[in-house]
């Protein structure tokens, strides 16, 4: 049986390389203290193996074949896609990966009935991954990584409810068919309010924000799933609200754990809702 020892979820917007330096001290001083905390948390697991969820922006599969769920399974991740370099603005990152948990990941939802596709080259990866990595340094601890990145922009997309039943198979996984002893994190990258490129670009609801940060914190999942809806979600952002349903794939793997606001910054030059929290993995 392994464990999960760690989980958390963070925004992603690229803003958070490319324009820190520009921003107020006091928004600095937030996003250093979210994710330094999770570095530190990450650090100090000591994981086997980071599971990260995130959202694909079109950049991996075609239209109109495009998978709810990619897994990237090369041996090694490199990024950021070079397409993405100037956009991004943040440094070059290597990688370990994990082929043969991304493997028993693939082959445990066919048992399941989910269907997950899979990929050995390295994928093109924008802000999904290289925001958490370069701003959690995962690279220089030398953490394995598996990368999950969703359907969150092709209709029909995979729903709340839907994302929460992958991450309750994903959690069954992980105790029975991932190797004894194995100690495994889960990170749900992406959110909150933004619209990228879209009428309200700059607009960032916080009122949206700081109420789903307040649900996550009370820990009821049934109200989650009831209110949390893909119609809700575009009401505060069309088109990239949605990432937060890799933070539900998140919490159907964990259960109902205790979770910490580790912060929240909505400083409008990032035109995105920027806010961290940690669930707590005692026994």
């Amino acid at each position: 049986m392994a464990d999960i020892v760690l989980s958390v979820a963070a925004s992603h917007a690229p803003g958070l390389a490319g324009l820190y330096a520009g921003a107020p001290e006091a928004t600095k001083a937030d996003v250093d203290k979210m994710y330094g905390t999770m570095e530190a948390e990450i650090s100090a697991a000591h994981l086997d193996v980071l599971i990260l969820i995130g959202n694909d922006h079109l950049a991996n599969s075609k239209v109109l074949e495009y998978p709810d769920f990619l897994v990237g399974m090369a041996a090694e991740h490199t990024g950021p896609f070079e397409w993405f370099k100037p956009w991004l603005n943040c440094r070059d990152y290597r990688l370990q990966g994990r082929p043969e948990v991304a493997e028993a990941l693939i082959s445990g939802m066919a048992r399941r009935g989910i269907k997950f596709f899979g990929r050995r080259q390295n994928l093109r990866f924008d802000d999904n991954l290289s925001i958490p990595t370069v701003l959690c340094n995962l690279d220089s601890h030398g953490v394995p990584v598996v990368p999950i990145l969703q359907n969150c922009t092709v209709p029909p997309i995979p729903d709340q409810r839907d994302c929460y039943a992958v991450g309750q198979a994903l959690g069954d996984i992980i105790r029975h068919d991932l190797p004894d002893g194995m100690r495994v994190g889960l990170f749900g990258s992406g959110g909150l309010s933004h619209e990228p490129g879209g009428k309200r670009y700059f607009f960032i609801d916080r009122e949206f924000d700081d109420w789903f940060l307040g649900l996550l914190e009370q820990g009821d999942h049934e109200k989650l799933l009831n209110e949390v809806t893909p119609d809700r979600m575009e009401q505060s952002g069309e088109g990239g609200t949605a990432e937060l349903f890799a933070w539900f794939v998140v919490l159907g793997a964990i259960g109902a754990r205790p979770c910490s606001r580790l912060g929240y910054t909505a400083y409008d030059n990032f035109k995105c809702g920027v806010g961290a929290v940690r669930w707590e993995m005692g026994a």
